[in-house]
């Protein structure tokens, strides 16, 4: 219901046949509720369909708002901080989905200040430091920027483990 909610907002059928529970009221229904089942597959929750959504692990709550955002047809996806609060296989998991939506061909933007997610999820990169760009390009030119390096991490620092291939 949380995704085929998100459906209603390009119904085709009136409010007529909504009271009058008209055939194309049922007709597109049935197809929305069609259409979220096969957004659930992608987001790999088809299986909790019947969960209640506040029942379902933290990892799998996120995922489901990111399908619910998904189901209103965006041009566009903002993901502010998606890895927030995620333990560490979620977001491998929510890093992966990101990347397949990417090779689909969605265009999506993200907040985040997790580095190593932003450097396995995304293959474009703009870096802000107090709201100035003083970066952009591919992870790898991210990851050999100075100016990055010196504004997340402090002059002449070398900080193991970040930006490395998960």
């Amino acid at each position: 219901d949380n995704v085929r909610i998100a459906y209603h907002s390009h119904v085709r059928y009136g409010l007529a046949s909504a009271i009058l529970r008209a055939g194309s009221f049922y007709r597109e229904e049935e197809e929305m509720t069609e259409k979220a089942v096969k957004l659930l597959e992608i987001f790999s929750l088809d299986h909790k369909k019947d969960e209640i959504a506040k029942n379902l692990p933290y990892g799998e709550q996120r995922c489901l708002e990111i399908a619910r955002a998904m189901a209103s047809q965006p041009k566009f996806l903002l993901l502010d901080e998606p890895a927030a609060g995620m333990n560490p296989l979620e977001t491998k998991s929510l890093m992966e989905f990101i990347k397949m939506l990417g090779r689909k061909g969605y265009t999506i933007l993200v907040i985040e200040h997790d580095m190593k997610f932003v450097m396995n999820a995304c293959n474009r990169i703009l870096v802000l430091n107090f709201g100035q760009k003083i970066a952009e390009g591919t992870p790898e030119e991210i990851r050999a920027d100075q100016a990055v390096r010196e504004a997340y991490f402090g002059k002449g620092l070398i900080v193991e483990g970040v930006g490395e291939r998960a």
